[in-house]
């Protein structure tokens, strides 16, 4: 294959059944952006305010699907991608967390990835998934202690 087709394949996405390459995505709710870095949330931010929430539960942690409730009262699980709609599923050991339902999921600016507590100047960087964010954040132990 040559470079030119490994870019084309690469940048396809998911419409085309391709891997996303994209580090970022923000799952939007009524009052909260829930920030995602390579599966991972690195940034919660009230939607009203425009201020990152540095000791929410969501932090450091992977969505483990979305759950989408329904008027009869019944709960569907979505092991894969949430999506509008639906809930987002954070589980642990401990202290599950739902969110409530997704208005949208979309992609951030760059200026708002940098603006994330604790990141770096770059938006793209390649470092290590938490860069300096996991010494500045609770961990589980501290949030459950």
């Amino acid at each position: 294959m040559s470079q030119s087709e490994a870019k084309a394949k690469a940048s396809a996405g998911p419409s085309t059944g391709q891997q996303e390459r994209r580090r970022h995505r923000v799952y939007v709710t009524k009052n909260t952006e829930y920030h995602f870095r390579d599966g991972f949330c690195v940034a919660v931010r009230n939607r009203r305010t425009g201020e990152f929430l540095q000791g929410h539960l969501a932090l450091r942690r992977r969505i483990h699907g979305g759950l989408r409730f329904y008027m009869n009262g019944a709960m569907v699980p979505n092991p894969g991608e949430p999506q509008a709609g639906e809930a987002l599923f954070f589980a642990t050991g401990g202290r599950d967390l739902v969110t409530s339902p997704l208005e949208r999921v979309e992609r951030p600016a760059k200026d708002l990835v940098r603006a994330y507590p604790g990141s770096e100047d770059d938006a793209d960087d390649n470092d290590d998934v938490w860069g300096s964010l996991g010494d500045s954040m609770p961990g589980e132990d501290d949030l459950f202690a």
